[in-house]
């Protein structure tokens, strides 16, 4: 069986597979329509890429000036892995000809490291540290399209969505907090075609797997952790076991982990059903299936957890606490179990997203309110887009992009007028009404 995250089967030919995947992403960016030799994996990417309005021509934006990189890297979690990284794939970058590249999770590249005259040639497309090289910003390529599918991926060539990346290749994986499951970013090689070899694939592979167990050795004791932002289907890590939930499980696990003092069958079913008639058996069902997946972690009379467990929930709100305003957003993975219809998770979600929101507007930080602005839970959030242009300067060429999609929200919301005062305030409300999730 052909492995559909390696870019091509032993044998096959790098100009011919170049030359027709070429064609199919022009047809692609004409009619939208993909075809073989190109793989799933790709026309997903494209898909994706095509959906987010990704620029098929230009030079990733750069997101971290040099002020803002040096704090934000120097704190994050994969700067202790670096080692691992230089060690295992430092001098086969240098030698290669290749580059060293880590990216967090929204794929801004923190490190990149290699043969001086690739990092000059990779420069022009500004490939370089504080890039944003997520799909929604570069396209299909691998650092993005690894954290988008969560799983090691080759790009080859003209599979990159962006035709000034075409002429490179380059493989990358994701890794992941060993004691929360959470993604911590990505590892990346970048060169020639030659990368296009099932041992580059395997390499970044291993390379990832050992600085994950690297990260591990830190812990002393990994615990029990949840994470269910911008997920529908919750992961559970117990002491370094991963699990990932059905939708059911994951609505009751994140509200026992919020109740950790434990929930009656009564209370608990209302937070799931809400005034649904529901039969009792329903919910214990539900609740022996779980205990068959997790087993003494969830007790009874009253239904709790026997563990303390950690939640991402919980980390954006002590970064809240703590007047932490860029840790928490960094934090926030999006909308918590964003399909659930469960008025507790419903509670919780439209809470967690209103405090975070709030504390984006009381800092007035341009950067942080661009970074809002751009996710897919926030590109629609007029109130965000009116006080980024409040928070540039008047004169600022930078105001102009903003105030053009505020205007363009302002129309599809039916809102006319200026940007301030009670015209702010009904937008906000119309915004709460049209897209959040209902309040109880």
């Amino acid at each position: 069986m052909v492995n559909p995250w390696l870019a091509m089967e032993t044998g096959a030919d790098p100009v011919e597979r170049t030359r027709t995947v070429r064609r199919a992403h022009a047809a692609f960016l004409a009619d939208g329509t993909v075809a073989p030799p190109v793989r799933r994996v790709v026309a997903d990417s494209w898909r994706r890429s095509a959906d987010a309005r990704a620029a098929a021509d230009g030079a990733a934006p750069i997101d971290l000036d040099e002020a803002a990189l040096g704090a934000y890297r120097d704190r994050h979690p994969l700067a202790r892995a670096m080692p691992v990284f230089r060690e295992l794939l430092g001098s086969f970058a240098q030698d290669g000809a290749h580059l060293l590249a880590v990216c967090d999770p929204q794929g801004r590249l923190l490190w990149v490291e290699g043969h001086r005259g690739v990092r000059r040639s990779a420069e022009r497309m500004n490939f370089v540290v504080g890039a944003r090289w997520d799909e929604r910003h570069a396209g299909t390529n691998a650092p993005g399209t690894a954290l988008a599918a969560d799983h090691a991926v080759q790009i080859f060539a003209a599979e990159h969505y962006n035709r000034q990346v075409q002429r490179w290749t380059c493989a990358a994986a994701p890794l992941h907090d060993p004691r929360t499951g959470r993604l911590l970013g990505a590892v990346d090689i970048t060169g020639g075609d030659h990368l296009a070899s099932p041992h580059s694939l395997a390499l970044v592979q291993a390379t990832a797997r050992a600085a994950e167990a690297h990260l591990a050795s830190d812990v002393p004791e990994l615990g029990v952790c949840l994470s269910a932002q911008g997920r529908d289907e919750a992961l559970l890590v117990v002491d370094g076991e991963r699990l990932r939930l059905g939708r059911r499980h994951s609505e009751i696990m994140v509200l026992l982990a919020r109740h950790p003092e434990g929930l009656t069958g009564d209370q608990l079913s209302v937070l799931l059903y809400g005034e649904r008639d529901m039969r009792p058996v329903t919910l214990r069902a539900e609740l022996s299936r779980l205990r068959h997946l997790v087993g003494t972690l969830l007790h009874s009379r009253p239904y709790r957890l026997s563990r303390p467990v950690e939640t991402d929930l919980c980390a954006v709100e002590e970064a809240l606490e703590a007047g932490e305003v860029r840790t928490a957003l960094g934090a926030y993975r999006g909308p918590l179990l964003p399909l659930s219809e469960a008025p507790g998770v419903q509670r919780l979600r439209g809470a967690l997203e209103d405090r975070l929101r709030r504390a984006l507007l009381d800092a007035r930080d341009p950067g942080l309110l661009r970074e809002w602005s751009r996710s897919p839970w926030g590109e629609d959030d007029l109130e965000i887009w009116e006080a980024l242009v409040d928070a540039l300067p008047e004169r600022s060429p930078a105001r102009s992009a903003p105030m053009a999609t505020a205007d363009r929200l302002r129309a599809a919301y039916g809102l006319t007028g200026g940007s301030a005062g009670p015209l702010r305030t009904a937008a906000a409300a119309h915004v709460a009404t049209s897209t959040q999730p209902p309040r109880l």
